[in-house]
């Protein structure tokens, strides 16, 4: 079954690798989606894939790559409204 994940990191998360590992991860993952920097200082992540794998995503995300500062994560689980071809670093929005 197709589950989707929206997540918003807050901290020190822009300029610190965190797109780049969360692309790499989440294709590890076999998951579809984006991960984007958002004009407020956060990442932005929508993913879809298998629960337990957005899970560990998830898991990951609350402290992102080693030169990340996450201070908060915001996150809501969704039902997919259409279904995402691949997992890519998307241009800020």
């Amino acid at each position: 079954m197709l589950h989707e994940l929206h997540i918003k990191v807050s901290g020190e998360v822009q300029n610190v690798g965190f797109r780049y590992q969360t692309n790499k991860l989440a294709q590890g993952l076999q998951l579809t989606g984006w991960v984007r920097n958002a004009p407020d200082g956060t990442v932005e992540i929508l993913a879809q894939g298998e629960k337990k794998n957005l899970t560990r995503l998830l898991t990951w995300a609350r402290q992102g790559p080693g030169f990340a500062k996450v201070d908060k994560i915001d996150f809501n689980w969704r039902k997919p409204a259409e279904k995402l071809a691949a997992f890519g670093i998307s241009r800020a929005t």
